[in-house]
């Protein structure tokens, strides 16, 4: 890849959004919704609920527009939702963070994401992810100047190679960046795995910043946060939000949470790029938080039945299925339809099918498309009836596009 001058250039180069010839695309998100709008196709693309969360706090953020919460809050974040975000942390694993000192809200976890990178990472310092990844990821690290390098995540297991991890981290790691649940594969990582890249980040005294969105969406497996084993809290910055838990994407209510070294690094940060947001909105997380247990069971219950809506009609039509055990991601691999290049196809499927899916590829580095060239990424938060209709027309592909 040529040099590019400009930050700006950096972070459309790490988002695969830049050509070897320097001219800026689109993300792949924006052009495949288009298409799917275009064609009034059923857009499994991109990751957002087609229903909203629950009325009750709707309405709690409705009657604070209504009222007085229309100025900025706090930079830290609201007091009752800092506290909310304690109490959650002690309730579901048994860490005790300090609201005070210990946890900042942001704006989605997207700017926490970008906050911390932002914090910690300088010029030529290496920070890993893995692969298929997240494309903030790679759009931080690039504005930040960072080397970017990736540990494989393969079919079907989606679970790192350890001796690939230990191979990865040298002493110019600054960071390693984890999404557990994992999207774009939907996959948990063992604790082995956790276990080894605490190791790791304590050898070469390294960053962990662990994104933690999709922490209560999982299927048949408890989700084990990073910083909840031994020696790991006083290296690690826990992100979640909001969006994926309650089904508010567009509420944008993030946090982080850490040492308090940590977090102030990353608030100081953040309030130079939104100072705060969504003061109406963060009562209402606040009390969302607070949900009893069986909410957040019966909200994953629901969506793991969903899940098994689109699953067997991606296998009917043919694909091979890699079910997840986290996140509001389904992986099929295309290649037993005919088709080599789910990039290819996924332009293609809105007009001849009428269904939108994201192919994997566009979340990886160059080696990395090819080695998942034809998997792609379909979303099952959606209605039931409309995963059903979905799954009818999935089974149309092989007639209408001849792999």
């Amino acid at each position: 890849m040529s040099i590019h001058v400009f930050p700006w250039q950096r972070m459309a180069a790490g988002a695969n959004l830049l050509s070897p010839g320097g001219d800026l695309g689109v993300t792949i998100f924006e052009e495949i919704t288009t298409l799917a709008a275009k064609h009034q196709a059923i857009n499994l693309g991109q990751g957002f609920p087609d229903t909203d969360g629950p009325h009750v706090f709707k309405n709690i953020a409705a009657s604070g527009v209504a009222g007085d919460l229309n100025q900025y809050a706090p930079g830290a974040g609201i007091l009752p939702l800092r506290k909310a975000i304690s109490d959650h942390q002690r309730r579901f694993y048994d860490l005790d963070v300090d609201y005070n000192h210990e946890v900042v809200v942001t704006t989605g976890a997207t700017e926490a994401i970008a906050a911390a990178i932002l914090a910690f990472v300088q010029l030529g310092d290496e920070v890993i992810t893995f692969e298929p990844f997240y494309d903030s990821y790679g759009a931080t690290i690039g504005l930040a100047g960072g080397v970017h390098k990736t540990i494989a995540l393969s079919a079907p297991s989606f679970q790192p190679d350890i001796e690939d991890l230990r191979a990865t981290f040298t002493d110019r790691t600054r960071m390693v960046v984890l999404n557990n649940p994992h999207n774009p594969t939907g996959a948990t990582f063992d604790k082995k795995v956790l276990a080894e890249i605490v190791a790791l980040a304590t050898k070469h005294d390294c960053i962990i910043l662990s994104d933690e969105v999709y922490e209560h969406l999982t299927y048949g497996v408890t989700h084990i946060p990073i910083a909840s084993l031994a020696g790991a809290w006083e290296r690690t910055i826990t992100v979640s939000s909001a969006g994926k838990t309650f089904s508010f994407t567009g509420w944008k209510v993030g946090w982080a949470t850490g040492p308090a070294e940590l977090i102030a690094a990353v608030r100081t940060v953040k309030q130079f790029l939104s100072y705060s947001s969504g003061t109406a909105f963060q009562p209402a997380v606040a009390e969302a938080l607070g949900s009893d247990k069986s909410f957040f069971d019966n909200f994953a219950r629901d969506l793991g039945e969903r899940c098994e809506i689109l699953a067997g009609g991606l296998e009917a039509a043919g694909m091979t299925v890699y079910r997840p055990r986290g996140t509001y991601f389904i992986v099929a691999d295309v290649a037993p339809l005919g088709f080599d290049n789910a990039l290819d196809l996924a332009r293609q499927m809105p007009e001849s099918i009428g269904v939108a899916g994201i192919p994997l590829s566009v979340f990886c580095q160059p080696d990395g498309a090819e080695r998942t060239r034809t998997l792609m990424r379909f979303a099952f938060c959606k209605k039931p009836t409309l995963l059903m209709e979905a799954s009818t027309r999935l089974s149309l592909l092989s007639a209408k596009l001849g792999g």
